[in-house]
């Protein structure tokens, strides 16, 4: 009896422990990690939101870019830090496909991390070269049907949204077309506005500029409706398309075993600025839909992704070296 009364006192004032740290955290500067280089669809919306966060929470946050092998870098440096709130990731929709590309092989346990929140999905834009002659999705998927391997599609990289996307849309569509990857988005569009490639998924917010600026062509958003910041690019569907809705997502993650009451209290925080009038406005002149998503819902989120993912690589055949 006297042994139980022991584990009960010393489990109570565990909690009572915890629940005090996560009470006053955070009392120290935070490290948020970006697996990718600066400047990007990644690194701006992490930027963005934890400026928000920082003011919320009363201490600074510091950004760490730690880019390679597709975010698998970055993502097991946080996944191997201390559980204490201190250390915090950012990823996308590539991280939902590296549980299958990498299966087996991933050097940390991507079921272990601990979501925080879906912070924004950006629906995802079919872009081709000027000079290549389709003005819309049906007529992209006739010339592929009648030139077999002759049309070139560039992504940021294997397994990144892009690809997949385009992936996708080749199997739904019945075609075969070649997958060019390159290391980032930047180059793959130097290389759609030489017309060395002829089609280009990425989100809005890298590709519109070039849109307006007359340089690229856009055929259809990846979404079932219209996005207010490009009320002209058709839905996939509009466009002739088959039905694929697609998006690149960007969740925060702490570390595996970091107490629920961080968490919480970080998903607060994130919710909070997300849905904040300044960052929803931004967001959506970006085509960025705001989330903000609890960690419950995050996880549900991430789940389905998992598999969507998983199932476009395996019919695909998607491998990495």
């Amino acid at each position: 009896m006297k042994i139980l009364k022991a584990g009960l006192l010393a489990a109570a004032l565990a909690t009572l422990s915890v629940s005090a740290i996560a009470q006053n955290y955070p009392t120290k500067p935070i490290r948020w990690v970006v697996p990718y280089t600066p400047g990007g669809y990644t690194d701006n919306v992490t930027r963005m939101v934890t400026a928000k966060v920082q003011t919320i929470l009363g201490q600074p946050i510091i950004i760490e870019n730690k880019p390679g092998a597709n975010s698998i870098i970055g993502a097991d440096f946080v996944a191997k830090a201390a559980p204490d709130g201190y250390t915090i990731l950012t990823v996308i929709t590539a991280h939902a496909a590296n549980a299958t590309l990498y299966e087996g092989k991933l050097p940390f346990d991507h079921k272990a991390l601990a979501p925080v929140s879906l912070v924004a999905v950006s629906p995802l834009i079919l872009t081709t070269s000027k000079q290549f002659p389709v003005k819309n999705v049906s007529e992209l998927i006739a010339y592929a049907k009648a030139n077999p391997g002759k049309l070139a599609y560039g992504s940021s990289g294997v397994g990144s949204a892009a690809h997949l996307t385009s992936e996708l849309l080749q199997t739904t569509a019945g075609v075969n077309m070649i997958h060019v990857p390159y290391k980032g988005t930047a180059p793959a569009l130097a290389d759609l506005m030489a017309n060395n490639i002829q089609m280009l998924v990425d989100v809005p917010s890298s590709m519109m500029p070039h849109v307006k600026g007359g340089k690229v062509n856009a055929l259809a958003m990846f979404s079932n409706q219209r996005l207010p910041s490009a009320p002209d690019v058709p839905t996939i569907k509009e466009s002739g398309g088959p039905l694929i809705e697609s998006s690149s997502w960007v969740m925060f993650f702490a570390p595996p075993g970091t107490p629920a009451a961080i968490v919480d209290k970080l998903a607060k925080a994130v919710h909070e600025a997300v849905k904040s009038p300044e960052i929803t406005a931004r967001f959506t002149e970006l085509g960025i839909v705001p989330m903000g998503l609890n960690p419950a819902e995050t996880a549900k989120f991430l789940a389905a992704e998992v598999d969507k993912w998983g199932n476009v690589i395996k019919t695909a055949k998607v491998t990495v070296q």
